[in-house]
């Protein structure tokens, strides 16, 4: 136990030496928030403790240029009175509160050696935090109105992230939320998505339908809406067309195939006898019994039906603003109807077991055509959201 104490000792010892290491380290490179992190850390227990005493001294000195630091850069930054660092001044003030508020339930801190408490120069920024909130909210909102005149979709999603900041920061500010519907609504590309069937078969309707379902891709995003209906009173900034270009059907097969299978089982048991027919008898004069093993057989009769189905088409880009092609993307999905079942002369237990299933089964009627492509469709709706997903509509 002595020697378990002495280790825990030297250990928390290591990490006390390298935790004022660190803390100093950080105090002298100018990182002071970060040097006032581990301080805080280590005085929220036993802060009266003598090995505590360094980060005392430490976080005094950080707090104090921290302190200075910031309030000097908010001085300059008065000076030059421009609008675009009430941001900055904003957050240097809530930096300076939060600072204070870390360190207020740690005091009094003493200074063991000196006979006094540490030294914090607290100051209420409240004042000073409203007005730079009042003059940062402003700004924003003024900059957001400024850029929701020029009619350009970027700067409305500028516009939109000031305006999501400011409601943030200031909620209820004079209109915000009218305005940040405006400016996501008009930030939003629109891509009007249809199909084109180019191939001498019809298309499902119920395929078509769960194609254009686009709520069930989940690839709306903050800027990017899709629809497959058109909308009264918007503009479709980009169009996506998908075009089936070519349906291949198999013909209905019905494949057939026989084999054997073979298998020793037990059956029973047997006297062991030696080379010579005699019984062979275990140490007290029993005869000694073994498995008696056989062979069994079964041939077996196994049919598959079998019918194939391939779409294939591509998937245009195209910029409505000039009816441009932006880009192509080929699209390919296949889906196979596949069913086995089979009927059998000897024995079944020389098969395996997983077997069985195909016994108790009849030919099934095959799937119609429209069938078939409907299911094909359940891949290509996979890939379409494939090519969607990394191919995002871009300006």
């Amino acid at each position: 136990m002595k020697k378990i104490t002495l280790i825990l000792l030297c250990y928390a010892t290591l990490l006390a030496c390298s935790g004022v290491k660190k803390t100093e380290s950080y105090l002298n490179s100018g990182n002071y928030d970060a040097a006032i992190d581990i301080a805080v850390k280590n005085l929220n227990t036993n802060k009266t403790a003598k090995g505590k005493q360094d980060y005392v001294y430490m976080l005094e000195e950080a707090f104090a240029k921290a302190k200075k630091r910031d309030e000097d850069e908010i001085a300059l930054l008065k000076v030059e009175n421009k609008a675009f660092n009430y941001e900055r001044i904003y957050n240097l003030y809530m930096q300076l509160h939060n600072r204070q508020e870390r360190i207020k339930p740690l005091l009094p801190l003493p200074l063991l050696k000196e006979g006094r408490n540490a030294i914090f120069l607290m100051k209420s920024y409240n004042s000073e935090i409203v007005q730079s909130k009042e003059n940062l909210s402003g700004y924003l909102y003024d900059n957001a109105r400024k850029l929701m005149i020029t009619n350009n979709k970027m700067d409305y999603r500028e516009a939109y992230d000031d305006l999501a900041y400011l409601d943030q920061l200031n909620p209820n500010f004079r209109d915000v939320r009218t305005l940040m519907d405006e400016a996501q609504y008009n930030g939003t590309d629109f891509v009007y998505v249809s199909t084109k069937n180019e191939t001498n078969m019809v298309i499902p309707a119920k395929l078509q339908d769960d194609l254009l379902n686009f709520g069930t891709y989940g690839l709306n995003d903050k800027w990017t809406v899709y629809h497959s209906n058109k909308q009264k009173g918007v503009f479709y900034d980009f169009g996506m067309v998908l075009n089936f270009r070519q349906i291949n059907i198999s013909p209905e097969q019905i494949k057939e195939k026989q084999f054997i299978k073979e298998k020793q089982i037990k059956d029973g048991t047997k006297t062991l006898l030696d080379s010579n027919g005699n019984v062979v008898k275990d140490s007290l004069g029993n005869p000694i019994k073994v498995d008696n093993m056989k062979s069994i057989s079964i041939s077996i009769y196994e049919f598959t039906q079998f019918k194939s189905c391939q779409i294939t088409g591509i998937v245009d880009y195209v910029d409505n603003r000039n009816k441009q092609l932006i880009d192509s993307f080929p699209l390919s999905s296949e889906f196979i109807f596949e069913y086995i079942y089979a009927n059998y002369n000897g024995d079944k237990r020389a098969c395996d077991e997983t077997y069985y299933q195909y016994f108790d089964r009849r030919a099934v009627q095959f799937p119609t055509n429209e069938q078939m492509v409907y299911d094909t469709g359940e891949d290509m709706k996979a890939k379409l959201k494939g090519i969607i997903t990394n191919n995002k509509f871009r300006r």
